[in-house]
């Protein structure tokens, strides 16, 4: 929003800046008209002068929807003058707004009463009269439901079938307004208290569900209901046994924290006059109970997850610009050390929490984004402190289970903040104690080694050690170990380290054929159902980093059963395997980065016997290719969309970021995008563009837009979907991006202006229209020309013209300027644009001879063009000028422009260019410029 600026000599004059006030409130533009008159009621000392004002803003403030400022607003407008008609019928409007219909209906009666003439009054009172009885017989019916669900349910004597029915129908009522506010009136929530200790699980799931509807968007009732419910009860049933229950209350504690934080929705805030005490008393022992579930034995796998997954979602900050980070060194002071209980804990043995095969991801995920969200290095320091602390404290006393413990903590730090977990891989003895425990006969013993090996060989300080030390340990296990579990733990540990190249194909650390042999028999274990998911979910991680091979991924993709077998892990319940099949898919499609060497330096690193990465021959073009549509035949989008969909800890920005990588590479073909689309691709877009990394966000973005250019908007997003699409098509409008997601973007922007006016409104409001028109001075020829384009659709908001019709500026120009240049692309956008504006700016016709000596020469052109949608644009451009002012018709008819509408206009066929070059002719003629061909005797002559 431009605020207006001030002139000097208003300043100090609150009359002057009122009046400026109401002259830009005339023009529409309230934005303004507020600034003004909030600047004079700071100004003004007379009390009659400031009730005009506060009457004036709250027109303002009805015309943006903000109602509760504007009833606050005429409130003080009528303290000073009760008799003030105006300000009465504006509190009225703004309180029928808010649903307090009995107040809006008193005031529109007084209105009324005051001015008995006046049929807008009369209106008004007509209507909250209608809306007050509607809503009375609502609530009375409402009351009536509540009371029928609250009888059933407590009455003992009722069929358990017939208390289920009325526990879901209190669930349908909660969601209402009206149905919420009554429940919790008629001391509902302690009948929910009491349906939460029901042994029938779904009146559980109904009592989580009815508060879930008492508190969306409510702060009031939020705290009200955390205060008499208590955390405890709440933790207790996340944390029990039933998985479905865990879910339900972890949303349920999802909701209570979104409202608490941000506060009751603009249409709720006006019904609860309460004045809310500050929310972060009942946040902080929210917390604190999440956080006291961590190690506690009487909470079940499930419900620990979802406490992990909690904390991940409210205690960083959400933008790093937030300086405040309060939360997550309280997290840290209070619960680090109990987070890192769970992170330790191996699940064979008999001490720790029970845990699930997710629980150890969640924590490396949660301790990543807390050590993240801290903001100097003495906060880092105090957080690498802790850890160490603990780990010493486990790895030095007495016993294997300590040690084990130890080692199981460190691998879930490598795995998390890695720079933590490296401090704690070189304590003394760390790692002479994973490679001795690798050879130990105790299966999970072995097992937990194995696995620290494996996160530790992809950190640089201790790849090198573990390459020299760990190969041939790995190797013994996987010939030697009876164990499948062990096995496949060994291969993915070989698998890391035989692809530390990387896509540089000259960086082989195997001998050649021993990647497809090991890729053979990860390939072979993930087929066999018969294995535990777990280990089917490490023969993954073994093709997450082998396909770095492009003849690893040539035989992956030709495997069907293989690639069903992973698309089947992505869908299930085991999220830990998420990122190892985003990554394998990463690496199957090449939608990694690759920095080309420039020709020159490589000839001079070869000069001087440096090292140069080298491609695979088959991670060609064509490959790639060949490999997309297999991946699609084998249903990829399918197990896409699923991995975007799943609500864990595990599903990280960098996950995402891996999904959205995928999706551009499967729609760089244009044939495919249909398929793409059909298969829930687009839809799955949406939520990339804001929940990954920056990076992620922009190849979805880039995504979408090849989808927006090639597909129906409509279909490929339909509904209020493809309103959701502009932003981030926006965001492609930057210098940081591209010039091909430059371009792509505006093609798809074209293709959404010209749908609808709303969506052109969609695209004003996000800022698109100045980097649209900033592209116009692109150098490329085609980002330029797409531009233009872009802004032939846009100009068909009067917003839009209203920046062409404004003086001082050179935007006419520009377009009478590009409908001459050599491209043809870029002359027909920028002479459509100009027979847009002509024909709905007529004014603009007068300035076109202003823009350029050359206009005339310009627009002949254009009629004399070999394009027939250029003739087309150029005689529409005519007959504009023409219509506008007789004295540009001289001109025009004056000039070479005559003979060649004459010749248009004597076309055999009857085309739309010819009968607009005949309109032009007539209006020559009705102007007496020139004569009737009868009149003549030769022709048409001035």
């Amino acid at each position: 929003i431009i605020v207006p600026t001030i002139c000097t000599s208003l300043i100090q004059d609150p009359g002057a800046l009122k009046e400026e006030g109401n002259t830009l409130f005339n023009a529409g533009d309230m934005q303004g008209a507020l600034c003004f008159y909030t600047k004079a009621l700071k100004l003004s000392d007379s009390q009659a002068e400031s009730a005009v004002l506060h009457r004036n803003r709250s027109a303002c403030y009805l015309k943006l929807e903000d109602y509760t400022k504007a009833e606050a607003d005429a409130s003080k407008a009528l303290d000073a003058d009760p008799g003030d008609v105006k300000a009465r019928f504006r509190r009225a409007q703004a309180l029928q707004k808010l649903g307090r219909l009995n107040e809006a209906f008193l005031d529109a009666q007084r209105c009324a009463q005051m001015e008995p003439t006046n049929n807008t009054f009369k209106e008004l009172l007509r209507l909250l009269g209608a809306q007050s009885q509607k809503k009375s017989v609502e609530m009375s019916s409402t009351d009536a439901r509540v009371q029928q669900m609250f009888s059933l349910l407590l009455d003992p004597s009722a069929q358990p079938s017939d208390r289920q029915k009325a526990a879901q129908n209190l669930v349908v009522l909660s969601r209402e307004e009206a149905g919420a506010e009554q429940i919790f009136r008629n001391d509902g929530v302690k009948l929910i208290q009491s349906l939460l200790g029901s042994k029938q699980e779904e009146v559980v799931l109904s009592a989580l569900r009815t508060l879930v509807g008492l508190c969306t968007g409510h702060q009031s009732r939020t705290m009200a209901i955390v205060n008499e419910l208590g955390m405890e009860q709440l933790c207790g049933v996340m944390g029990s046994g039933a998985s479905a229950v865990s879910l339900a209350a972890c949303h349920l504690l999802q909701v209570m924290f979104e409202a608490l934080t941000e506060g009751m929705k603009r249409e709720i805030r006006g019904k609860d006059e309460a004045i809310l005490p500050e929310p972060s008393r009942e946040l902080r022992s929210m917390l604190r109970h999440l956080v006291e579930m961590m190690p506690a034995s009487s909470v079940s796998g499930p419900g620990r997850d979802s406490a992990i997954n909690l904390l991940v979602k409210q205690v960083p900050r959400k933008s790093q610009r937030n300086p405040d980070n309060s939360l997550t060194l309280w997290v840290i002071d209070q619960g680090l050390k109990k987070i890192l209980e769970v992170a330790g804990t191996v699940p064979e043995m008999s001490e720790g929490p029970p845990l699930t095969d997710n629980s150890h991801m969640s924590c490396s995920v949660l301790l990543s984004k807390l050590y993240d969200d801290l903001k100097s290095d003495a906060e880092r320091e105090n957080f690498n402190k802790l850890c160490e602390e603990y780990v010493q404290h486990h790895f030095g006393r007495p016993g294997l289970e300590s040690k084990l413990r130890a080692i199981q903590t460190v691998s879930v730090l490598l795995q998390g903040p890695s720079d933590v977990g490296n401090r704690t891989l070189e304590m003394s003895g760390m790692m002479d104690a994973v490679i001795s425990l690798c050879a130990s006969e105790v299966v999970c013993h072995q097992q937990v080694a194995v696995e620290a090996l494996i996160h530790a060989a992809g950190k640089a300080k201790r790849a090198s050690f573990i390459t020299a030390n760990g190969v041939a340990l790995l190797k013994d296990l996987y010939k030697k170990s009876e164990n499948d579990q062990i096995r496949v733990r060994a291969l993915v540990g070989l698998c890391k380290l035989g692809s530390a190249g990387g896509t540089d194909f000259s960086m082989k650390q195997f001998a050649e054929g021993s990647t497809l042999k090991l890729a053979k028999q990860c390939r072979k274990w993930l087929c066999n159902e018969s294995l535990p998911p777990t280990s089917r979910r490490w023969a993954i991680e073994g093709l997450a980093y082998l396909t770095f091979d492009a003849d690893v991924k040539e035989d992956l993709v030709e495997d069907r059963n293989a690639l069903q077998a992973m698309f089947q892990l992505a869908k299930s319940e085991d999220k830990t395997v998420l990122f190892a099949v985003g990554s394998t898919l990463v690496n199957c499609t090449n939608s990694y980065d690759v920095d080309k060497p420039d020709p020159q330096m490589v000839e001079l690193a070869k000069y001087a016997k440096q090292h140069v990465p080298e491609e695979h021959p088959k991670d060609a073009h064509s490959f790639v290719e060949k490999r997309l549509m297999k991946l699609l035949e084998a249903g990829v989008v399918s197990a896409l969309v699923c991995m975007g969909k799943q609500e864990s800890p595990a599903l990280t920005e960098t996950c995402r970021e891996c999904i959205a990588r995928v999706f551009l590479a499967l729609v760089e073909r244009q044939e495919d995008r249909g398929t793409v689309v059909a298969q829930g691709g687009g839809k799955a877009l949406l939520p990339l563009v804001s929940e990954s990394t920056d990076v992620g966000k922009t190849k979805a973005a880039q995504a979408l837009a090849k989808i927006t250019i090639t597909s129906n908007p409509e279909i490929a997003f339909p509904g209020e979907r493809i309103y959701e699409v502009v932003r981030p098509l926006v965001s492609l409008l930057t210098l940081d991006c591209s010039l091909l997601q430059n371009f792509e973007s505006l093609m798809a922007l074209t293709n959404l202006a010209g749908i609808s006016e709303r969506l052109r409104q969609k695209i004003i409001k996000e800022k698109a229209v100045p980097k649209v028109e900033g592209y116009m001075f692109e150098e490329h020829d085609l980002v330029r020309a797409a531009a233009t384009e872009c802004m032939c659709n846009l100009v068909l908001s009067t917003e839009v013209q209203q920046l062409y019709v404004a003086t001082g500026n050179d935007r006419l120009k520009l377009l009478v300027l590009y409908s001459g240049e050599e491209d043809e692309r870029l002359r027909k956008a920028a002479a459509g644009t100009l027979a847009m504006l002509t024909a709905e700016q007529p004014e603009l016709c007068a300035r076109i001879p202003g823009t350029t000596s050359h206009w005339l020469e310009i627009l002949q052109a254009l009629l004399l063009s070999d394009s027939l949608e250029l003739r087309h644009r150029g005689v529409v451009v005519m007959l504009n000028l023409m219509q506008a002012e007789k004295s540009l018709a001289e001109t025009l008819m004056e000039s070479e422009a005559l003979e060649i509408l004459s010749v248009l206009a004597k076309s055999t066929e009857q085309s739309p260019i010819s009968r607009a070059a005949q309109h032009c002719l007539d209006k020559a003629i009705e102007y007496s410029i020139i004569k009737k061909p009868e009149e003549g005797g030769e022709g048409n002559e001035p």
